[in-house]
């Protein structure tokens, strides 16, 4: 990432179109950067902010070899792969990413207590007119909107991984969030190319809802004996012609944070039917956490 964490204005475009935001992604992790590089490549001025400097580090080398990577598939230019890294940057803390931003997306760990606690630190430094946005994919928006100044200006922008080449954004309405936030969202997220969705909210929303049922009963058949992973990622992979089948996607994504979204659906629907297998309880015990920590379901 390249330039002063508190340079420029947000980016407008010519009469007719629409003003881009200005942008704060608060977490760098493995959404959290994507979400940035997005922001960046659709033109806004994006600050990204992580607690801990080795992950915005990191954070910065996965966005240049994305970029790399489209440079030599022949999807980004290099005039495009330099403009989005000029208009990237890190914070050095929360504080400078959110001051004078338009929009602040939050891509923290999927537990409630945090992101609450760094929504009601943003609000201190945010002005009333800033949406906050969660990247979360299973808690409802309402639980966020709980005890926050400005409940109106939050909303659900729940972006999928890899982010910059996963083409869905889910816009989540939250019961108090006001018209012109979900329009505001619904921008956003179309300005970085993505085809947008706007779902009221409920826990798990559309697609983590849907998703995460499968991964859910894909991890019962292993446990069951049913057919080894590679077998039942197959079926859905030729026979239903999805992108990858649901145990990669799960090592993918993190059996750890499958199991806190699945944790969240059981308590948020009362139903056991996201109860998390005790096999996924048990791999994740054992650090087995998928392509992050080298094994899961696969050897990465």
């Amino acid at each position: 990432m390249m330039g002063d964490p508190g340079v420029g204005a947000g980016t407008t475009r010519t009469a007719g179109e629409t003003k881009l935001e200005r942008v704060a992604v608060l977490g760098a992790g493995v959404m959290g950067h994507g979400i940035a590089q997005a922001a960046a490549m659709s033109g806004s001025e994006t600050r990204l902010f992580d607690p801990d400097p080795g992950a915005l580090d990191g954070a910065g080398e996965r966005v240049r070899a994305n970029l790399r990577k489209g440079l030599e598939l022949g999807k980004v230019s290099q005039a495009q792969m330099d403009a989005a890294l000029d208009r990237l940057s890190p914070a050095p803390d929360l504080a400078t990413a959110v001051r004078g931003a338009t929009m602040v997306i939050e891509a923290a760990p999927e537990r409630l207590a945090i992101k609450r606690a760094l929504f009601a630190d943003c609000v201190r430094h945010a002005s009333p007119g800033t949406v906050l946005a969660s990247n979360t994919s299973s808690i409802p928006i309402g639980l966020l909107q709980e005890g926050m100044p400005h409940p109106g200006a939050m909303v659900g922008m729940h972006f999928f991984n890899p982010v910059h080449l996963m083409r869905l954004a889910e816009i989540v309405r939250g019961p108090a969030t006001a018209e012109e936030t979900v329009d505001r969202a619904r921008a956003a997220a179309q300005a970085m190319g993505k085809t947008v969705i706007v779902v009221n909210d409920a826990p798990g929303f559309a697609s983590s809802r849907l998703g995460v049922a499968l991964g859910l009963e894909a991890i019962r058949m292993v446990e069951e004996g049913v057919a080894s992973p590679e077998d039942i990622d197959t079926a859905m992979s030729v026979g239903y012609r999805h992108p990858m089948g649901p145990l990669r996607l799960t090592d993918l994504v993190g059996l750890d944070v499958r199991l806190d979204i699945a944790r969240s659906l059981s308590a948020g629907l009362e139903s056991s039917r996201f109860e998390p297998p005790a096999l996924l309880v048990r791999m994740v015990d054992e650090g087995k956490l998928g392509k992050k920590t080298g094994e899961g379901f696969y050897k990465w």
